[in-house]
């Protein structure tokens, strides 16, 4: 039986052996920051921010079971299953078996670091470093473009068998988790695993988007020539020029698109007011910026 889809190479290019074995690299780094994380934050403080993780710390905490074993039992099994049940929309091979790493490794890291003194034994440390520390290692994991299965991988497996969101669907899961740490634990631990996992995420974004500061902006004026000359000459960025269409008038309305660092965030908004103070101007945060003048893609 064919689990996995066949990589295009057309679409997906060959990345090489090296960068392929970094993959691996990372995914094992990744792993054991959030073992050690888990044992040195998480575990001595009762923090059980979702996860089969979290299931391990409520289990430890209440019937004794070491969590190491709680992880490797349940982990495993949920990867079996996720082979047959998600089969083809499992993901490309590489990835399927950088995911099984991750689902060993985490683990294993968890198990070798179980004799780390714990770093502090506050509720609200061990939540926010525990988040912190979470975050980066499946943030590096991510960056290696692999997994440590859990319940992202179970939230796949529902999402197929129900329609909802992925999102959705590990949310429910992490909650399902957290609530129940508020039932055998505490409620106060409960609490401090929200925050945990609001900082788990943010940290995640932080390792694979970086700490970019560059906006974009989209100006639509009625004097885009001079914007376009000034945002070329003075600011020195690329600019591109867009059709657009008045939602209202149905005329044609030309839309600039630019990207600049912060530094040059002021310089520009003072350029579209001089030029154009009835323009019509929207900045967003922009992550990952790749070309000239920025970064360069890896």
């Amino acid at each position: 039986m064919n689990f996995f889809k066949k990589r295009d190479k057309h679409v997906i290019p060959n990345r090489g052996k090296t960068a392929v074995f970094m993959d691996y690299i990372l995914v094992i780094i990744g792993s054991f920051i959030v073992g050690i994380t888990f044992n040195v934050f998480m575990l001595p403080t009762h923090i059980a921010s979702g996860g089969v993780a979290g299931i391990s710390i409520v289990l430890h905490w209440t019937l004794g079971w070491a969590p190491s074993y709680v992880l490797w039992g349940l982990n495993v099994p949920i990867f079996v299953i996720g082979l047959l049940i998600l089969g083809r929309s499992f993901g490309y091979v590489d990835y399927a078996m950088k995911t099984l790493l991750g689902t060993i490794a985490l683990p294993f890291a968890v198990f070798v670091t179980a004799g780390m003194p714990a770093a502090t034994d506050s509720p609200l440390l061990g939540a926010l470093f525990g988040g912190v520390g979470t975050g980066i290692g499946l943030g590096i994991v991510f960056r290696g473009r692999g997994s440590t299965g859990g319940t992202a991988l179970a939230g796949q497996m529902i999402q197929k068998l129900s329609g909802l969101s992925l999102g959705v669907c590990v949310s429910i899961l992490d909650g399902l988790i957290v609530l129940t740490s508020a039932f055998f634990l505490s409620l106060e631990a409960a609490l401090y695993a929200l925050v945990s996992i609001y900082l788990t995420a943010k940290m995640i974004d932080v390792v694979q988007l970086g700490f970019n500061t560059e906006k974009m902006a989209l100006i639509i004026s009625d004097k885009e020539d001079a914007m376009r000359r000034a945002i070329l000459d003075e600011i020195d960025r690329g600019v591109t020029r867009i059709n657009s269409q008045g939602g209202y008038t149905g005329d044609e309305r030309p839309m600039l698109l630019t990207v600049v660092s912060q530094s040059e965030l002021t310089h520009l908004k003072q350029l579209v007011r001089s030029i154009d103070s009835e323009s019509f101007f929207i900045i967003t945060n922009a992550t990952e910026v790749f070309g000239k003048g920025f970064y360069q893609r890896t």
